[in-house]
């Protein structure tokens, strides 16, 4: 089992006003932290940390979504991706190789 297994995947999702996008990956978060480890963060756009994740990961679309401090999607939150992911987590396997899409 690898170190990340032991802890929540650190989940940030960068929030824009009125984006149904971000309300959906929000909610789907939060109905998987039911039964993933997940520790979800959700940051407005317009925050001066929103801002600066903006900057750095550039999305092309909202919500901006970070799984342990990495880019892991803009726009429609890929919700297979995101259960392999997971499930990668729990196993032998490496989240961040599923990341990269290995």
């Amino acid at each position: 089992m690898n170190d990340t297994a032991t802890s929540p995947a650190q989940v940030t999702v960068v929030h824009a006003p009125a984006c149904h996008y971000c309300d959906d990956a929000i909610q789907v978060l939060t109905e998987l932290a039911g039964t993933h480890p997940i520790d979800l963060k959700v940051v407005e756009l317009d925050s001066t940390e929103g801002a600066l994740l903006a900057a750095r990961h550039r999305p092309a679309m909202n919500p901006l979504v970070l799984i342990d401090g990495r880019f892991f999607s803009s726009g429609r939150l890929p919700r297979k991706k995101l259960l392999k992911m997971l499930a990668a987590r729990d196993s032998d396997a490496s989240p961040h190789d599923v990341l990269r899409g290995a």
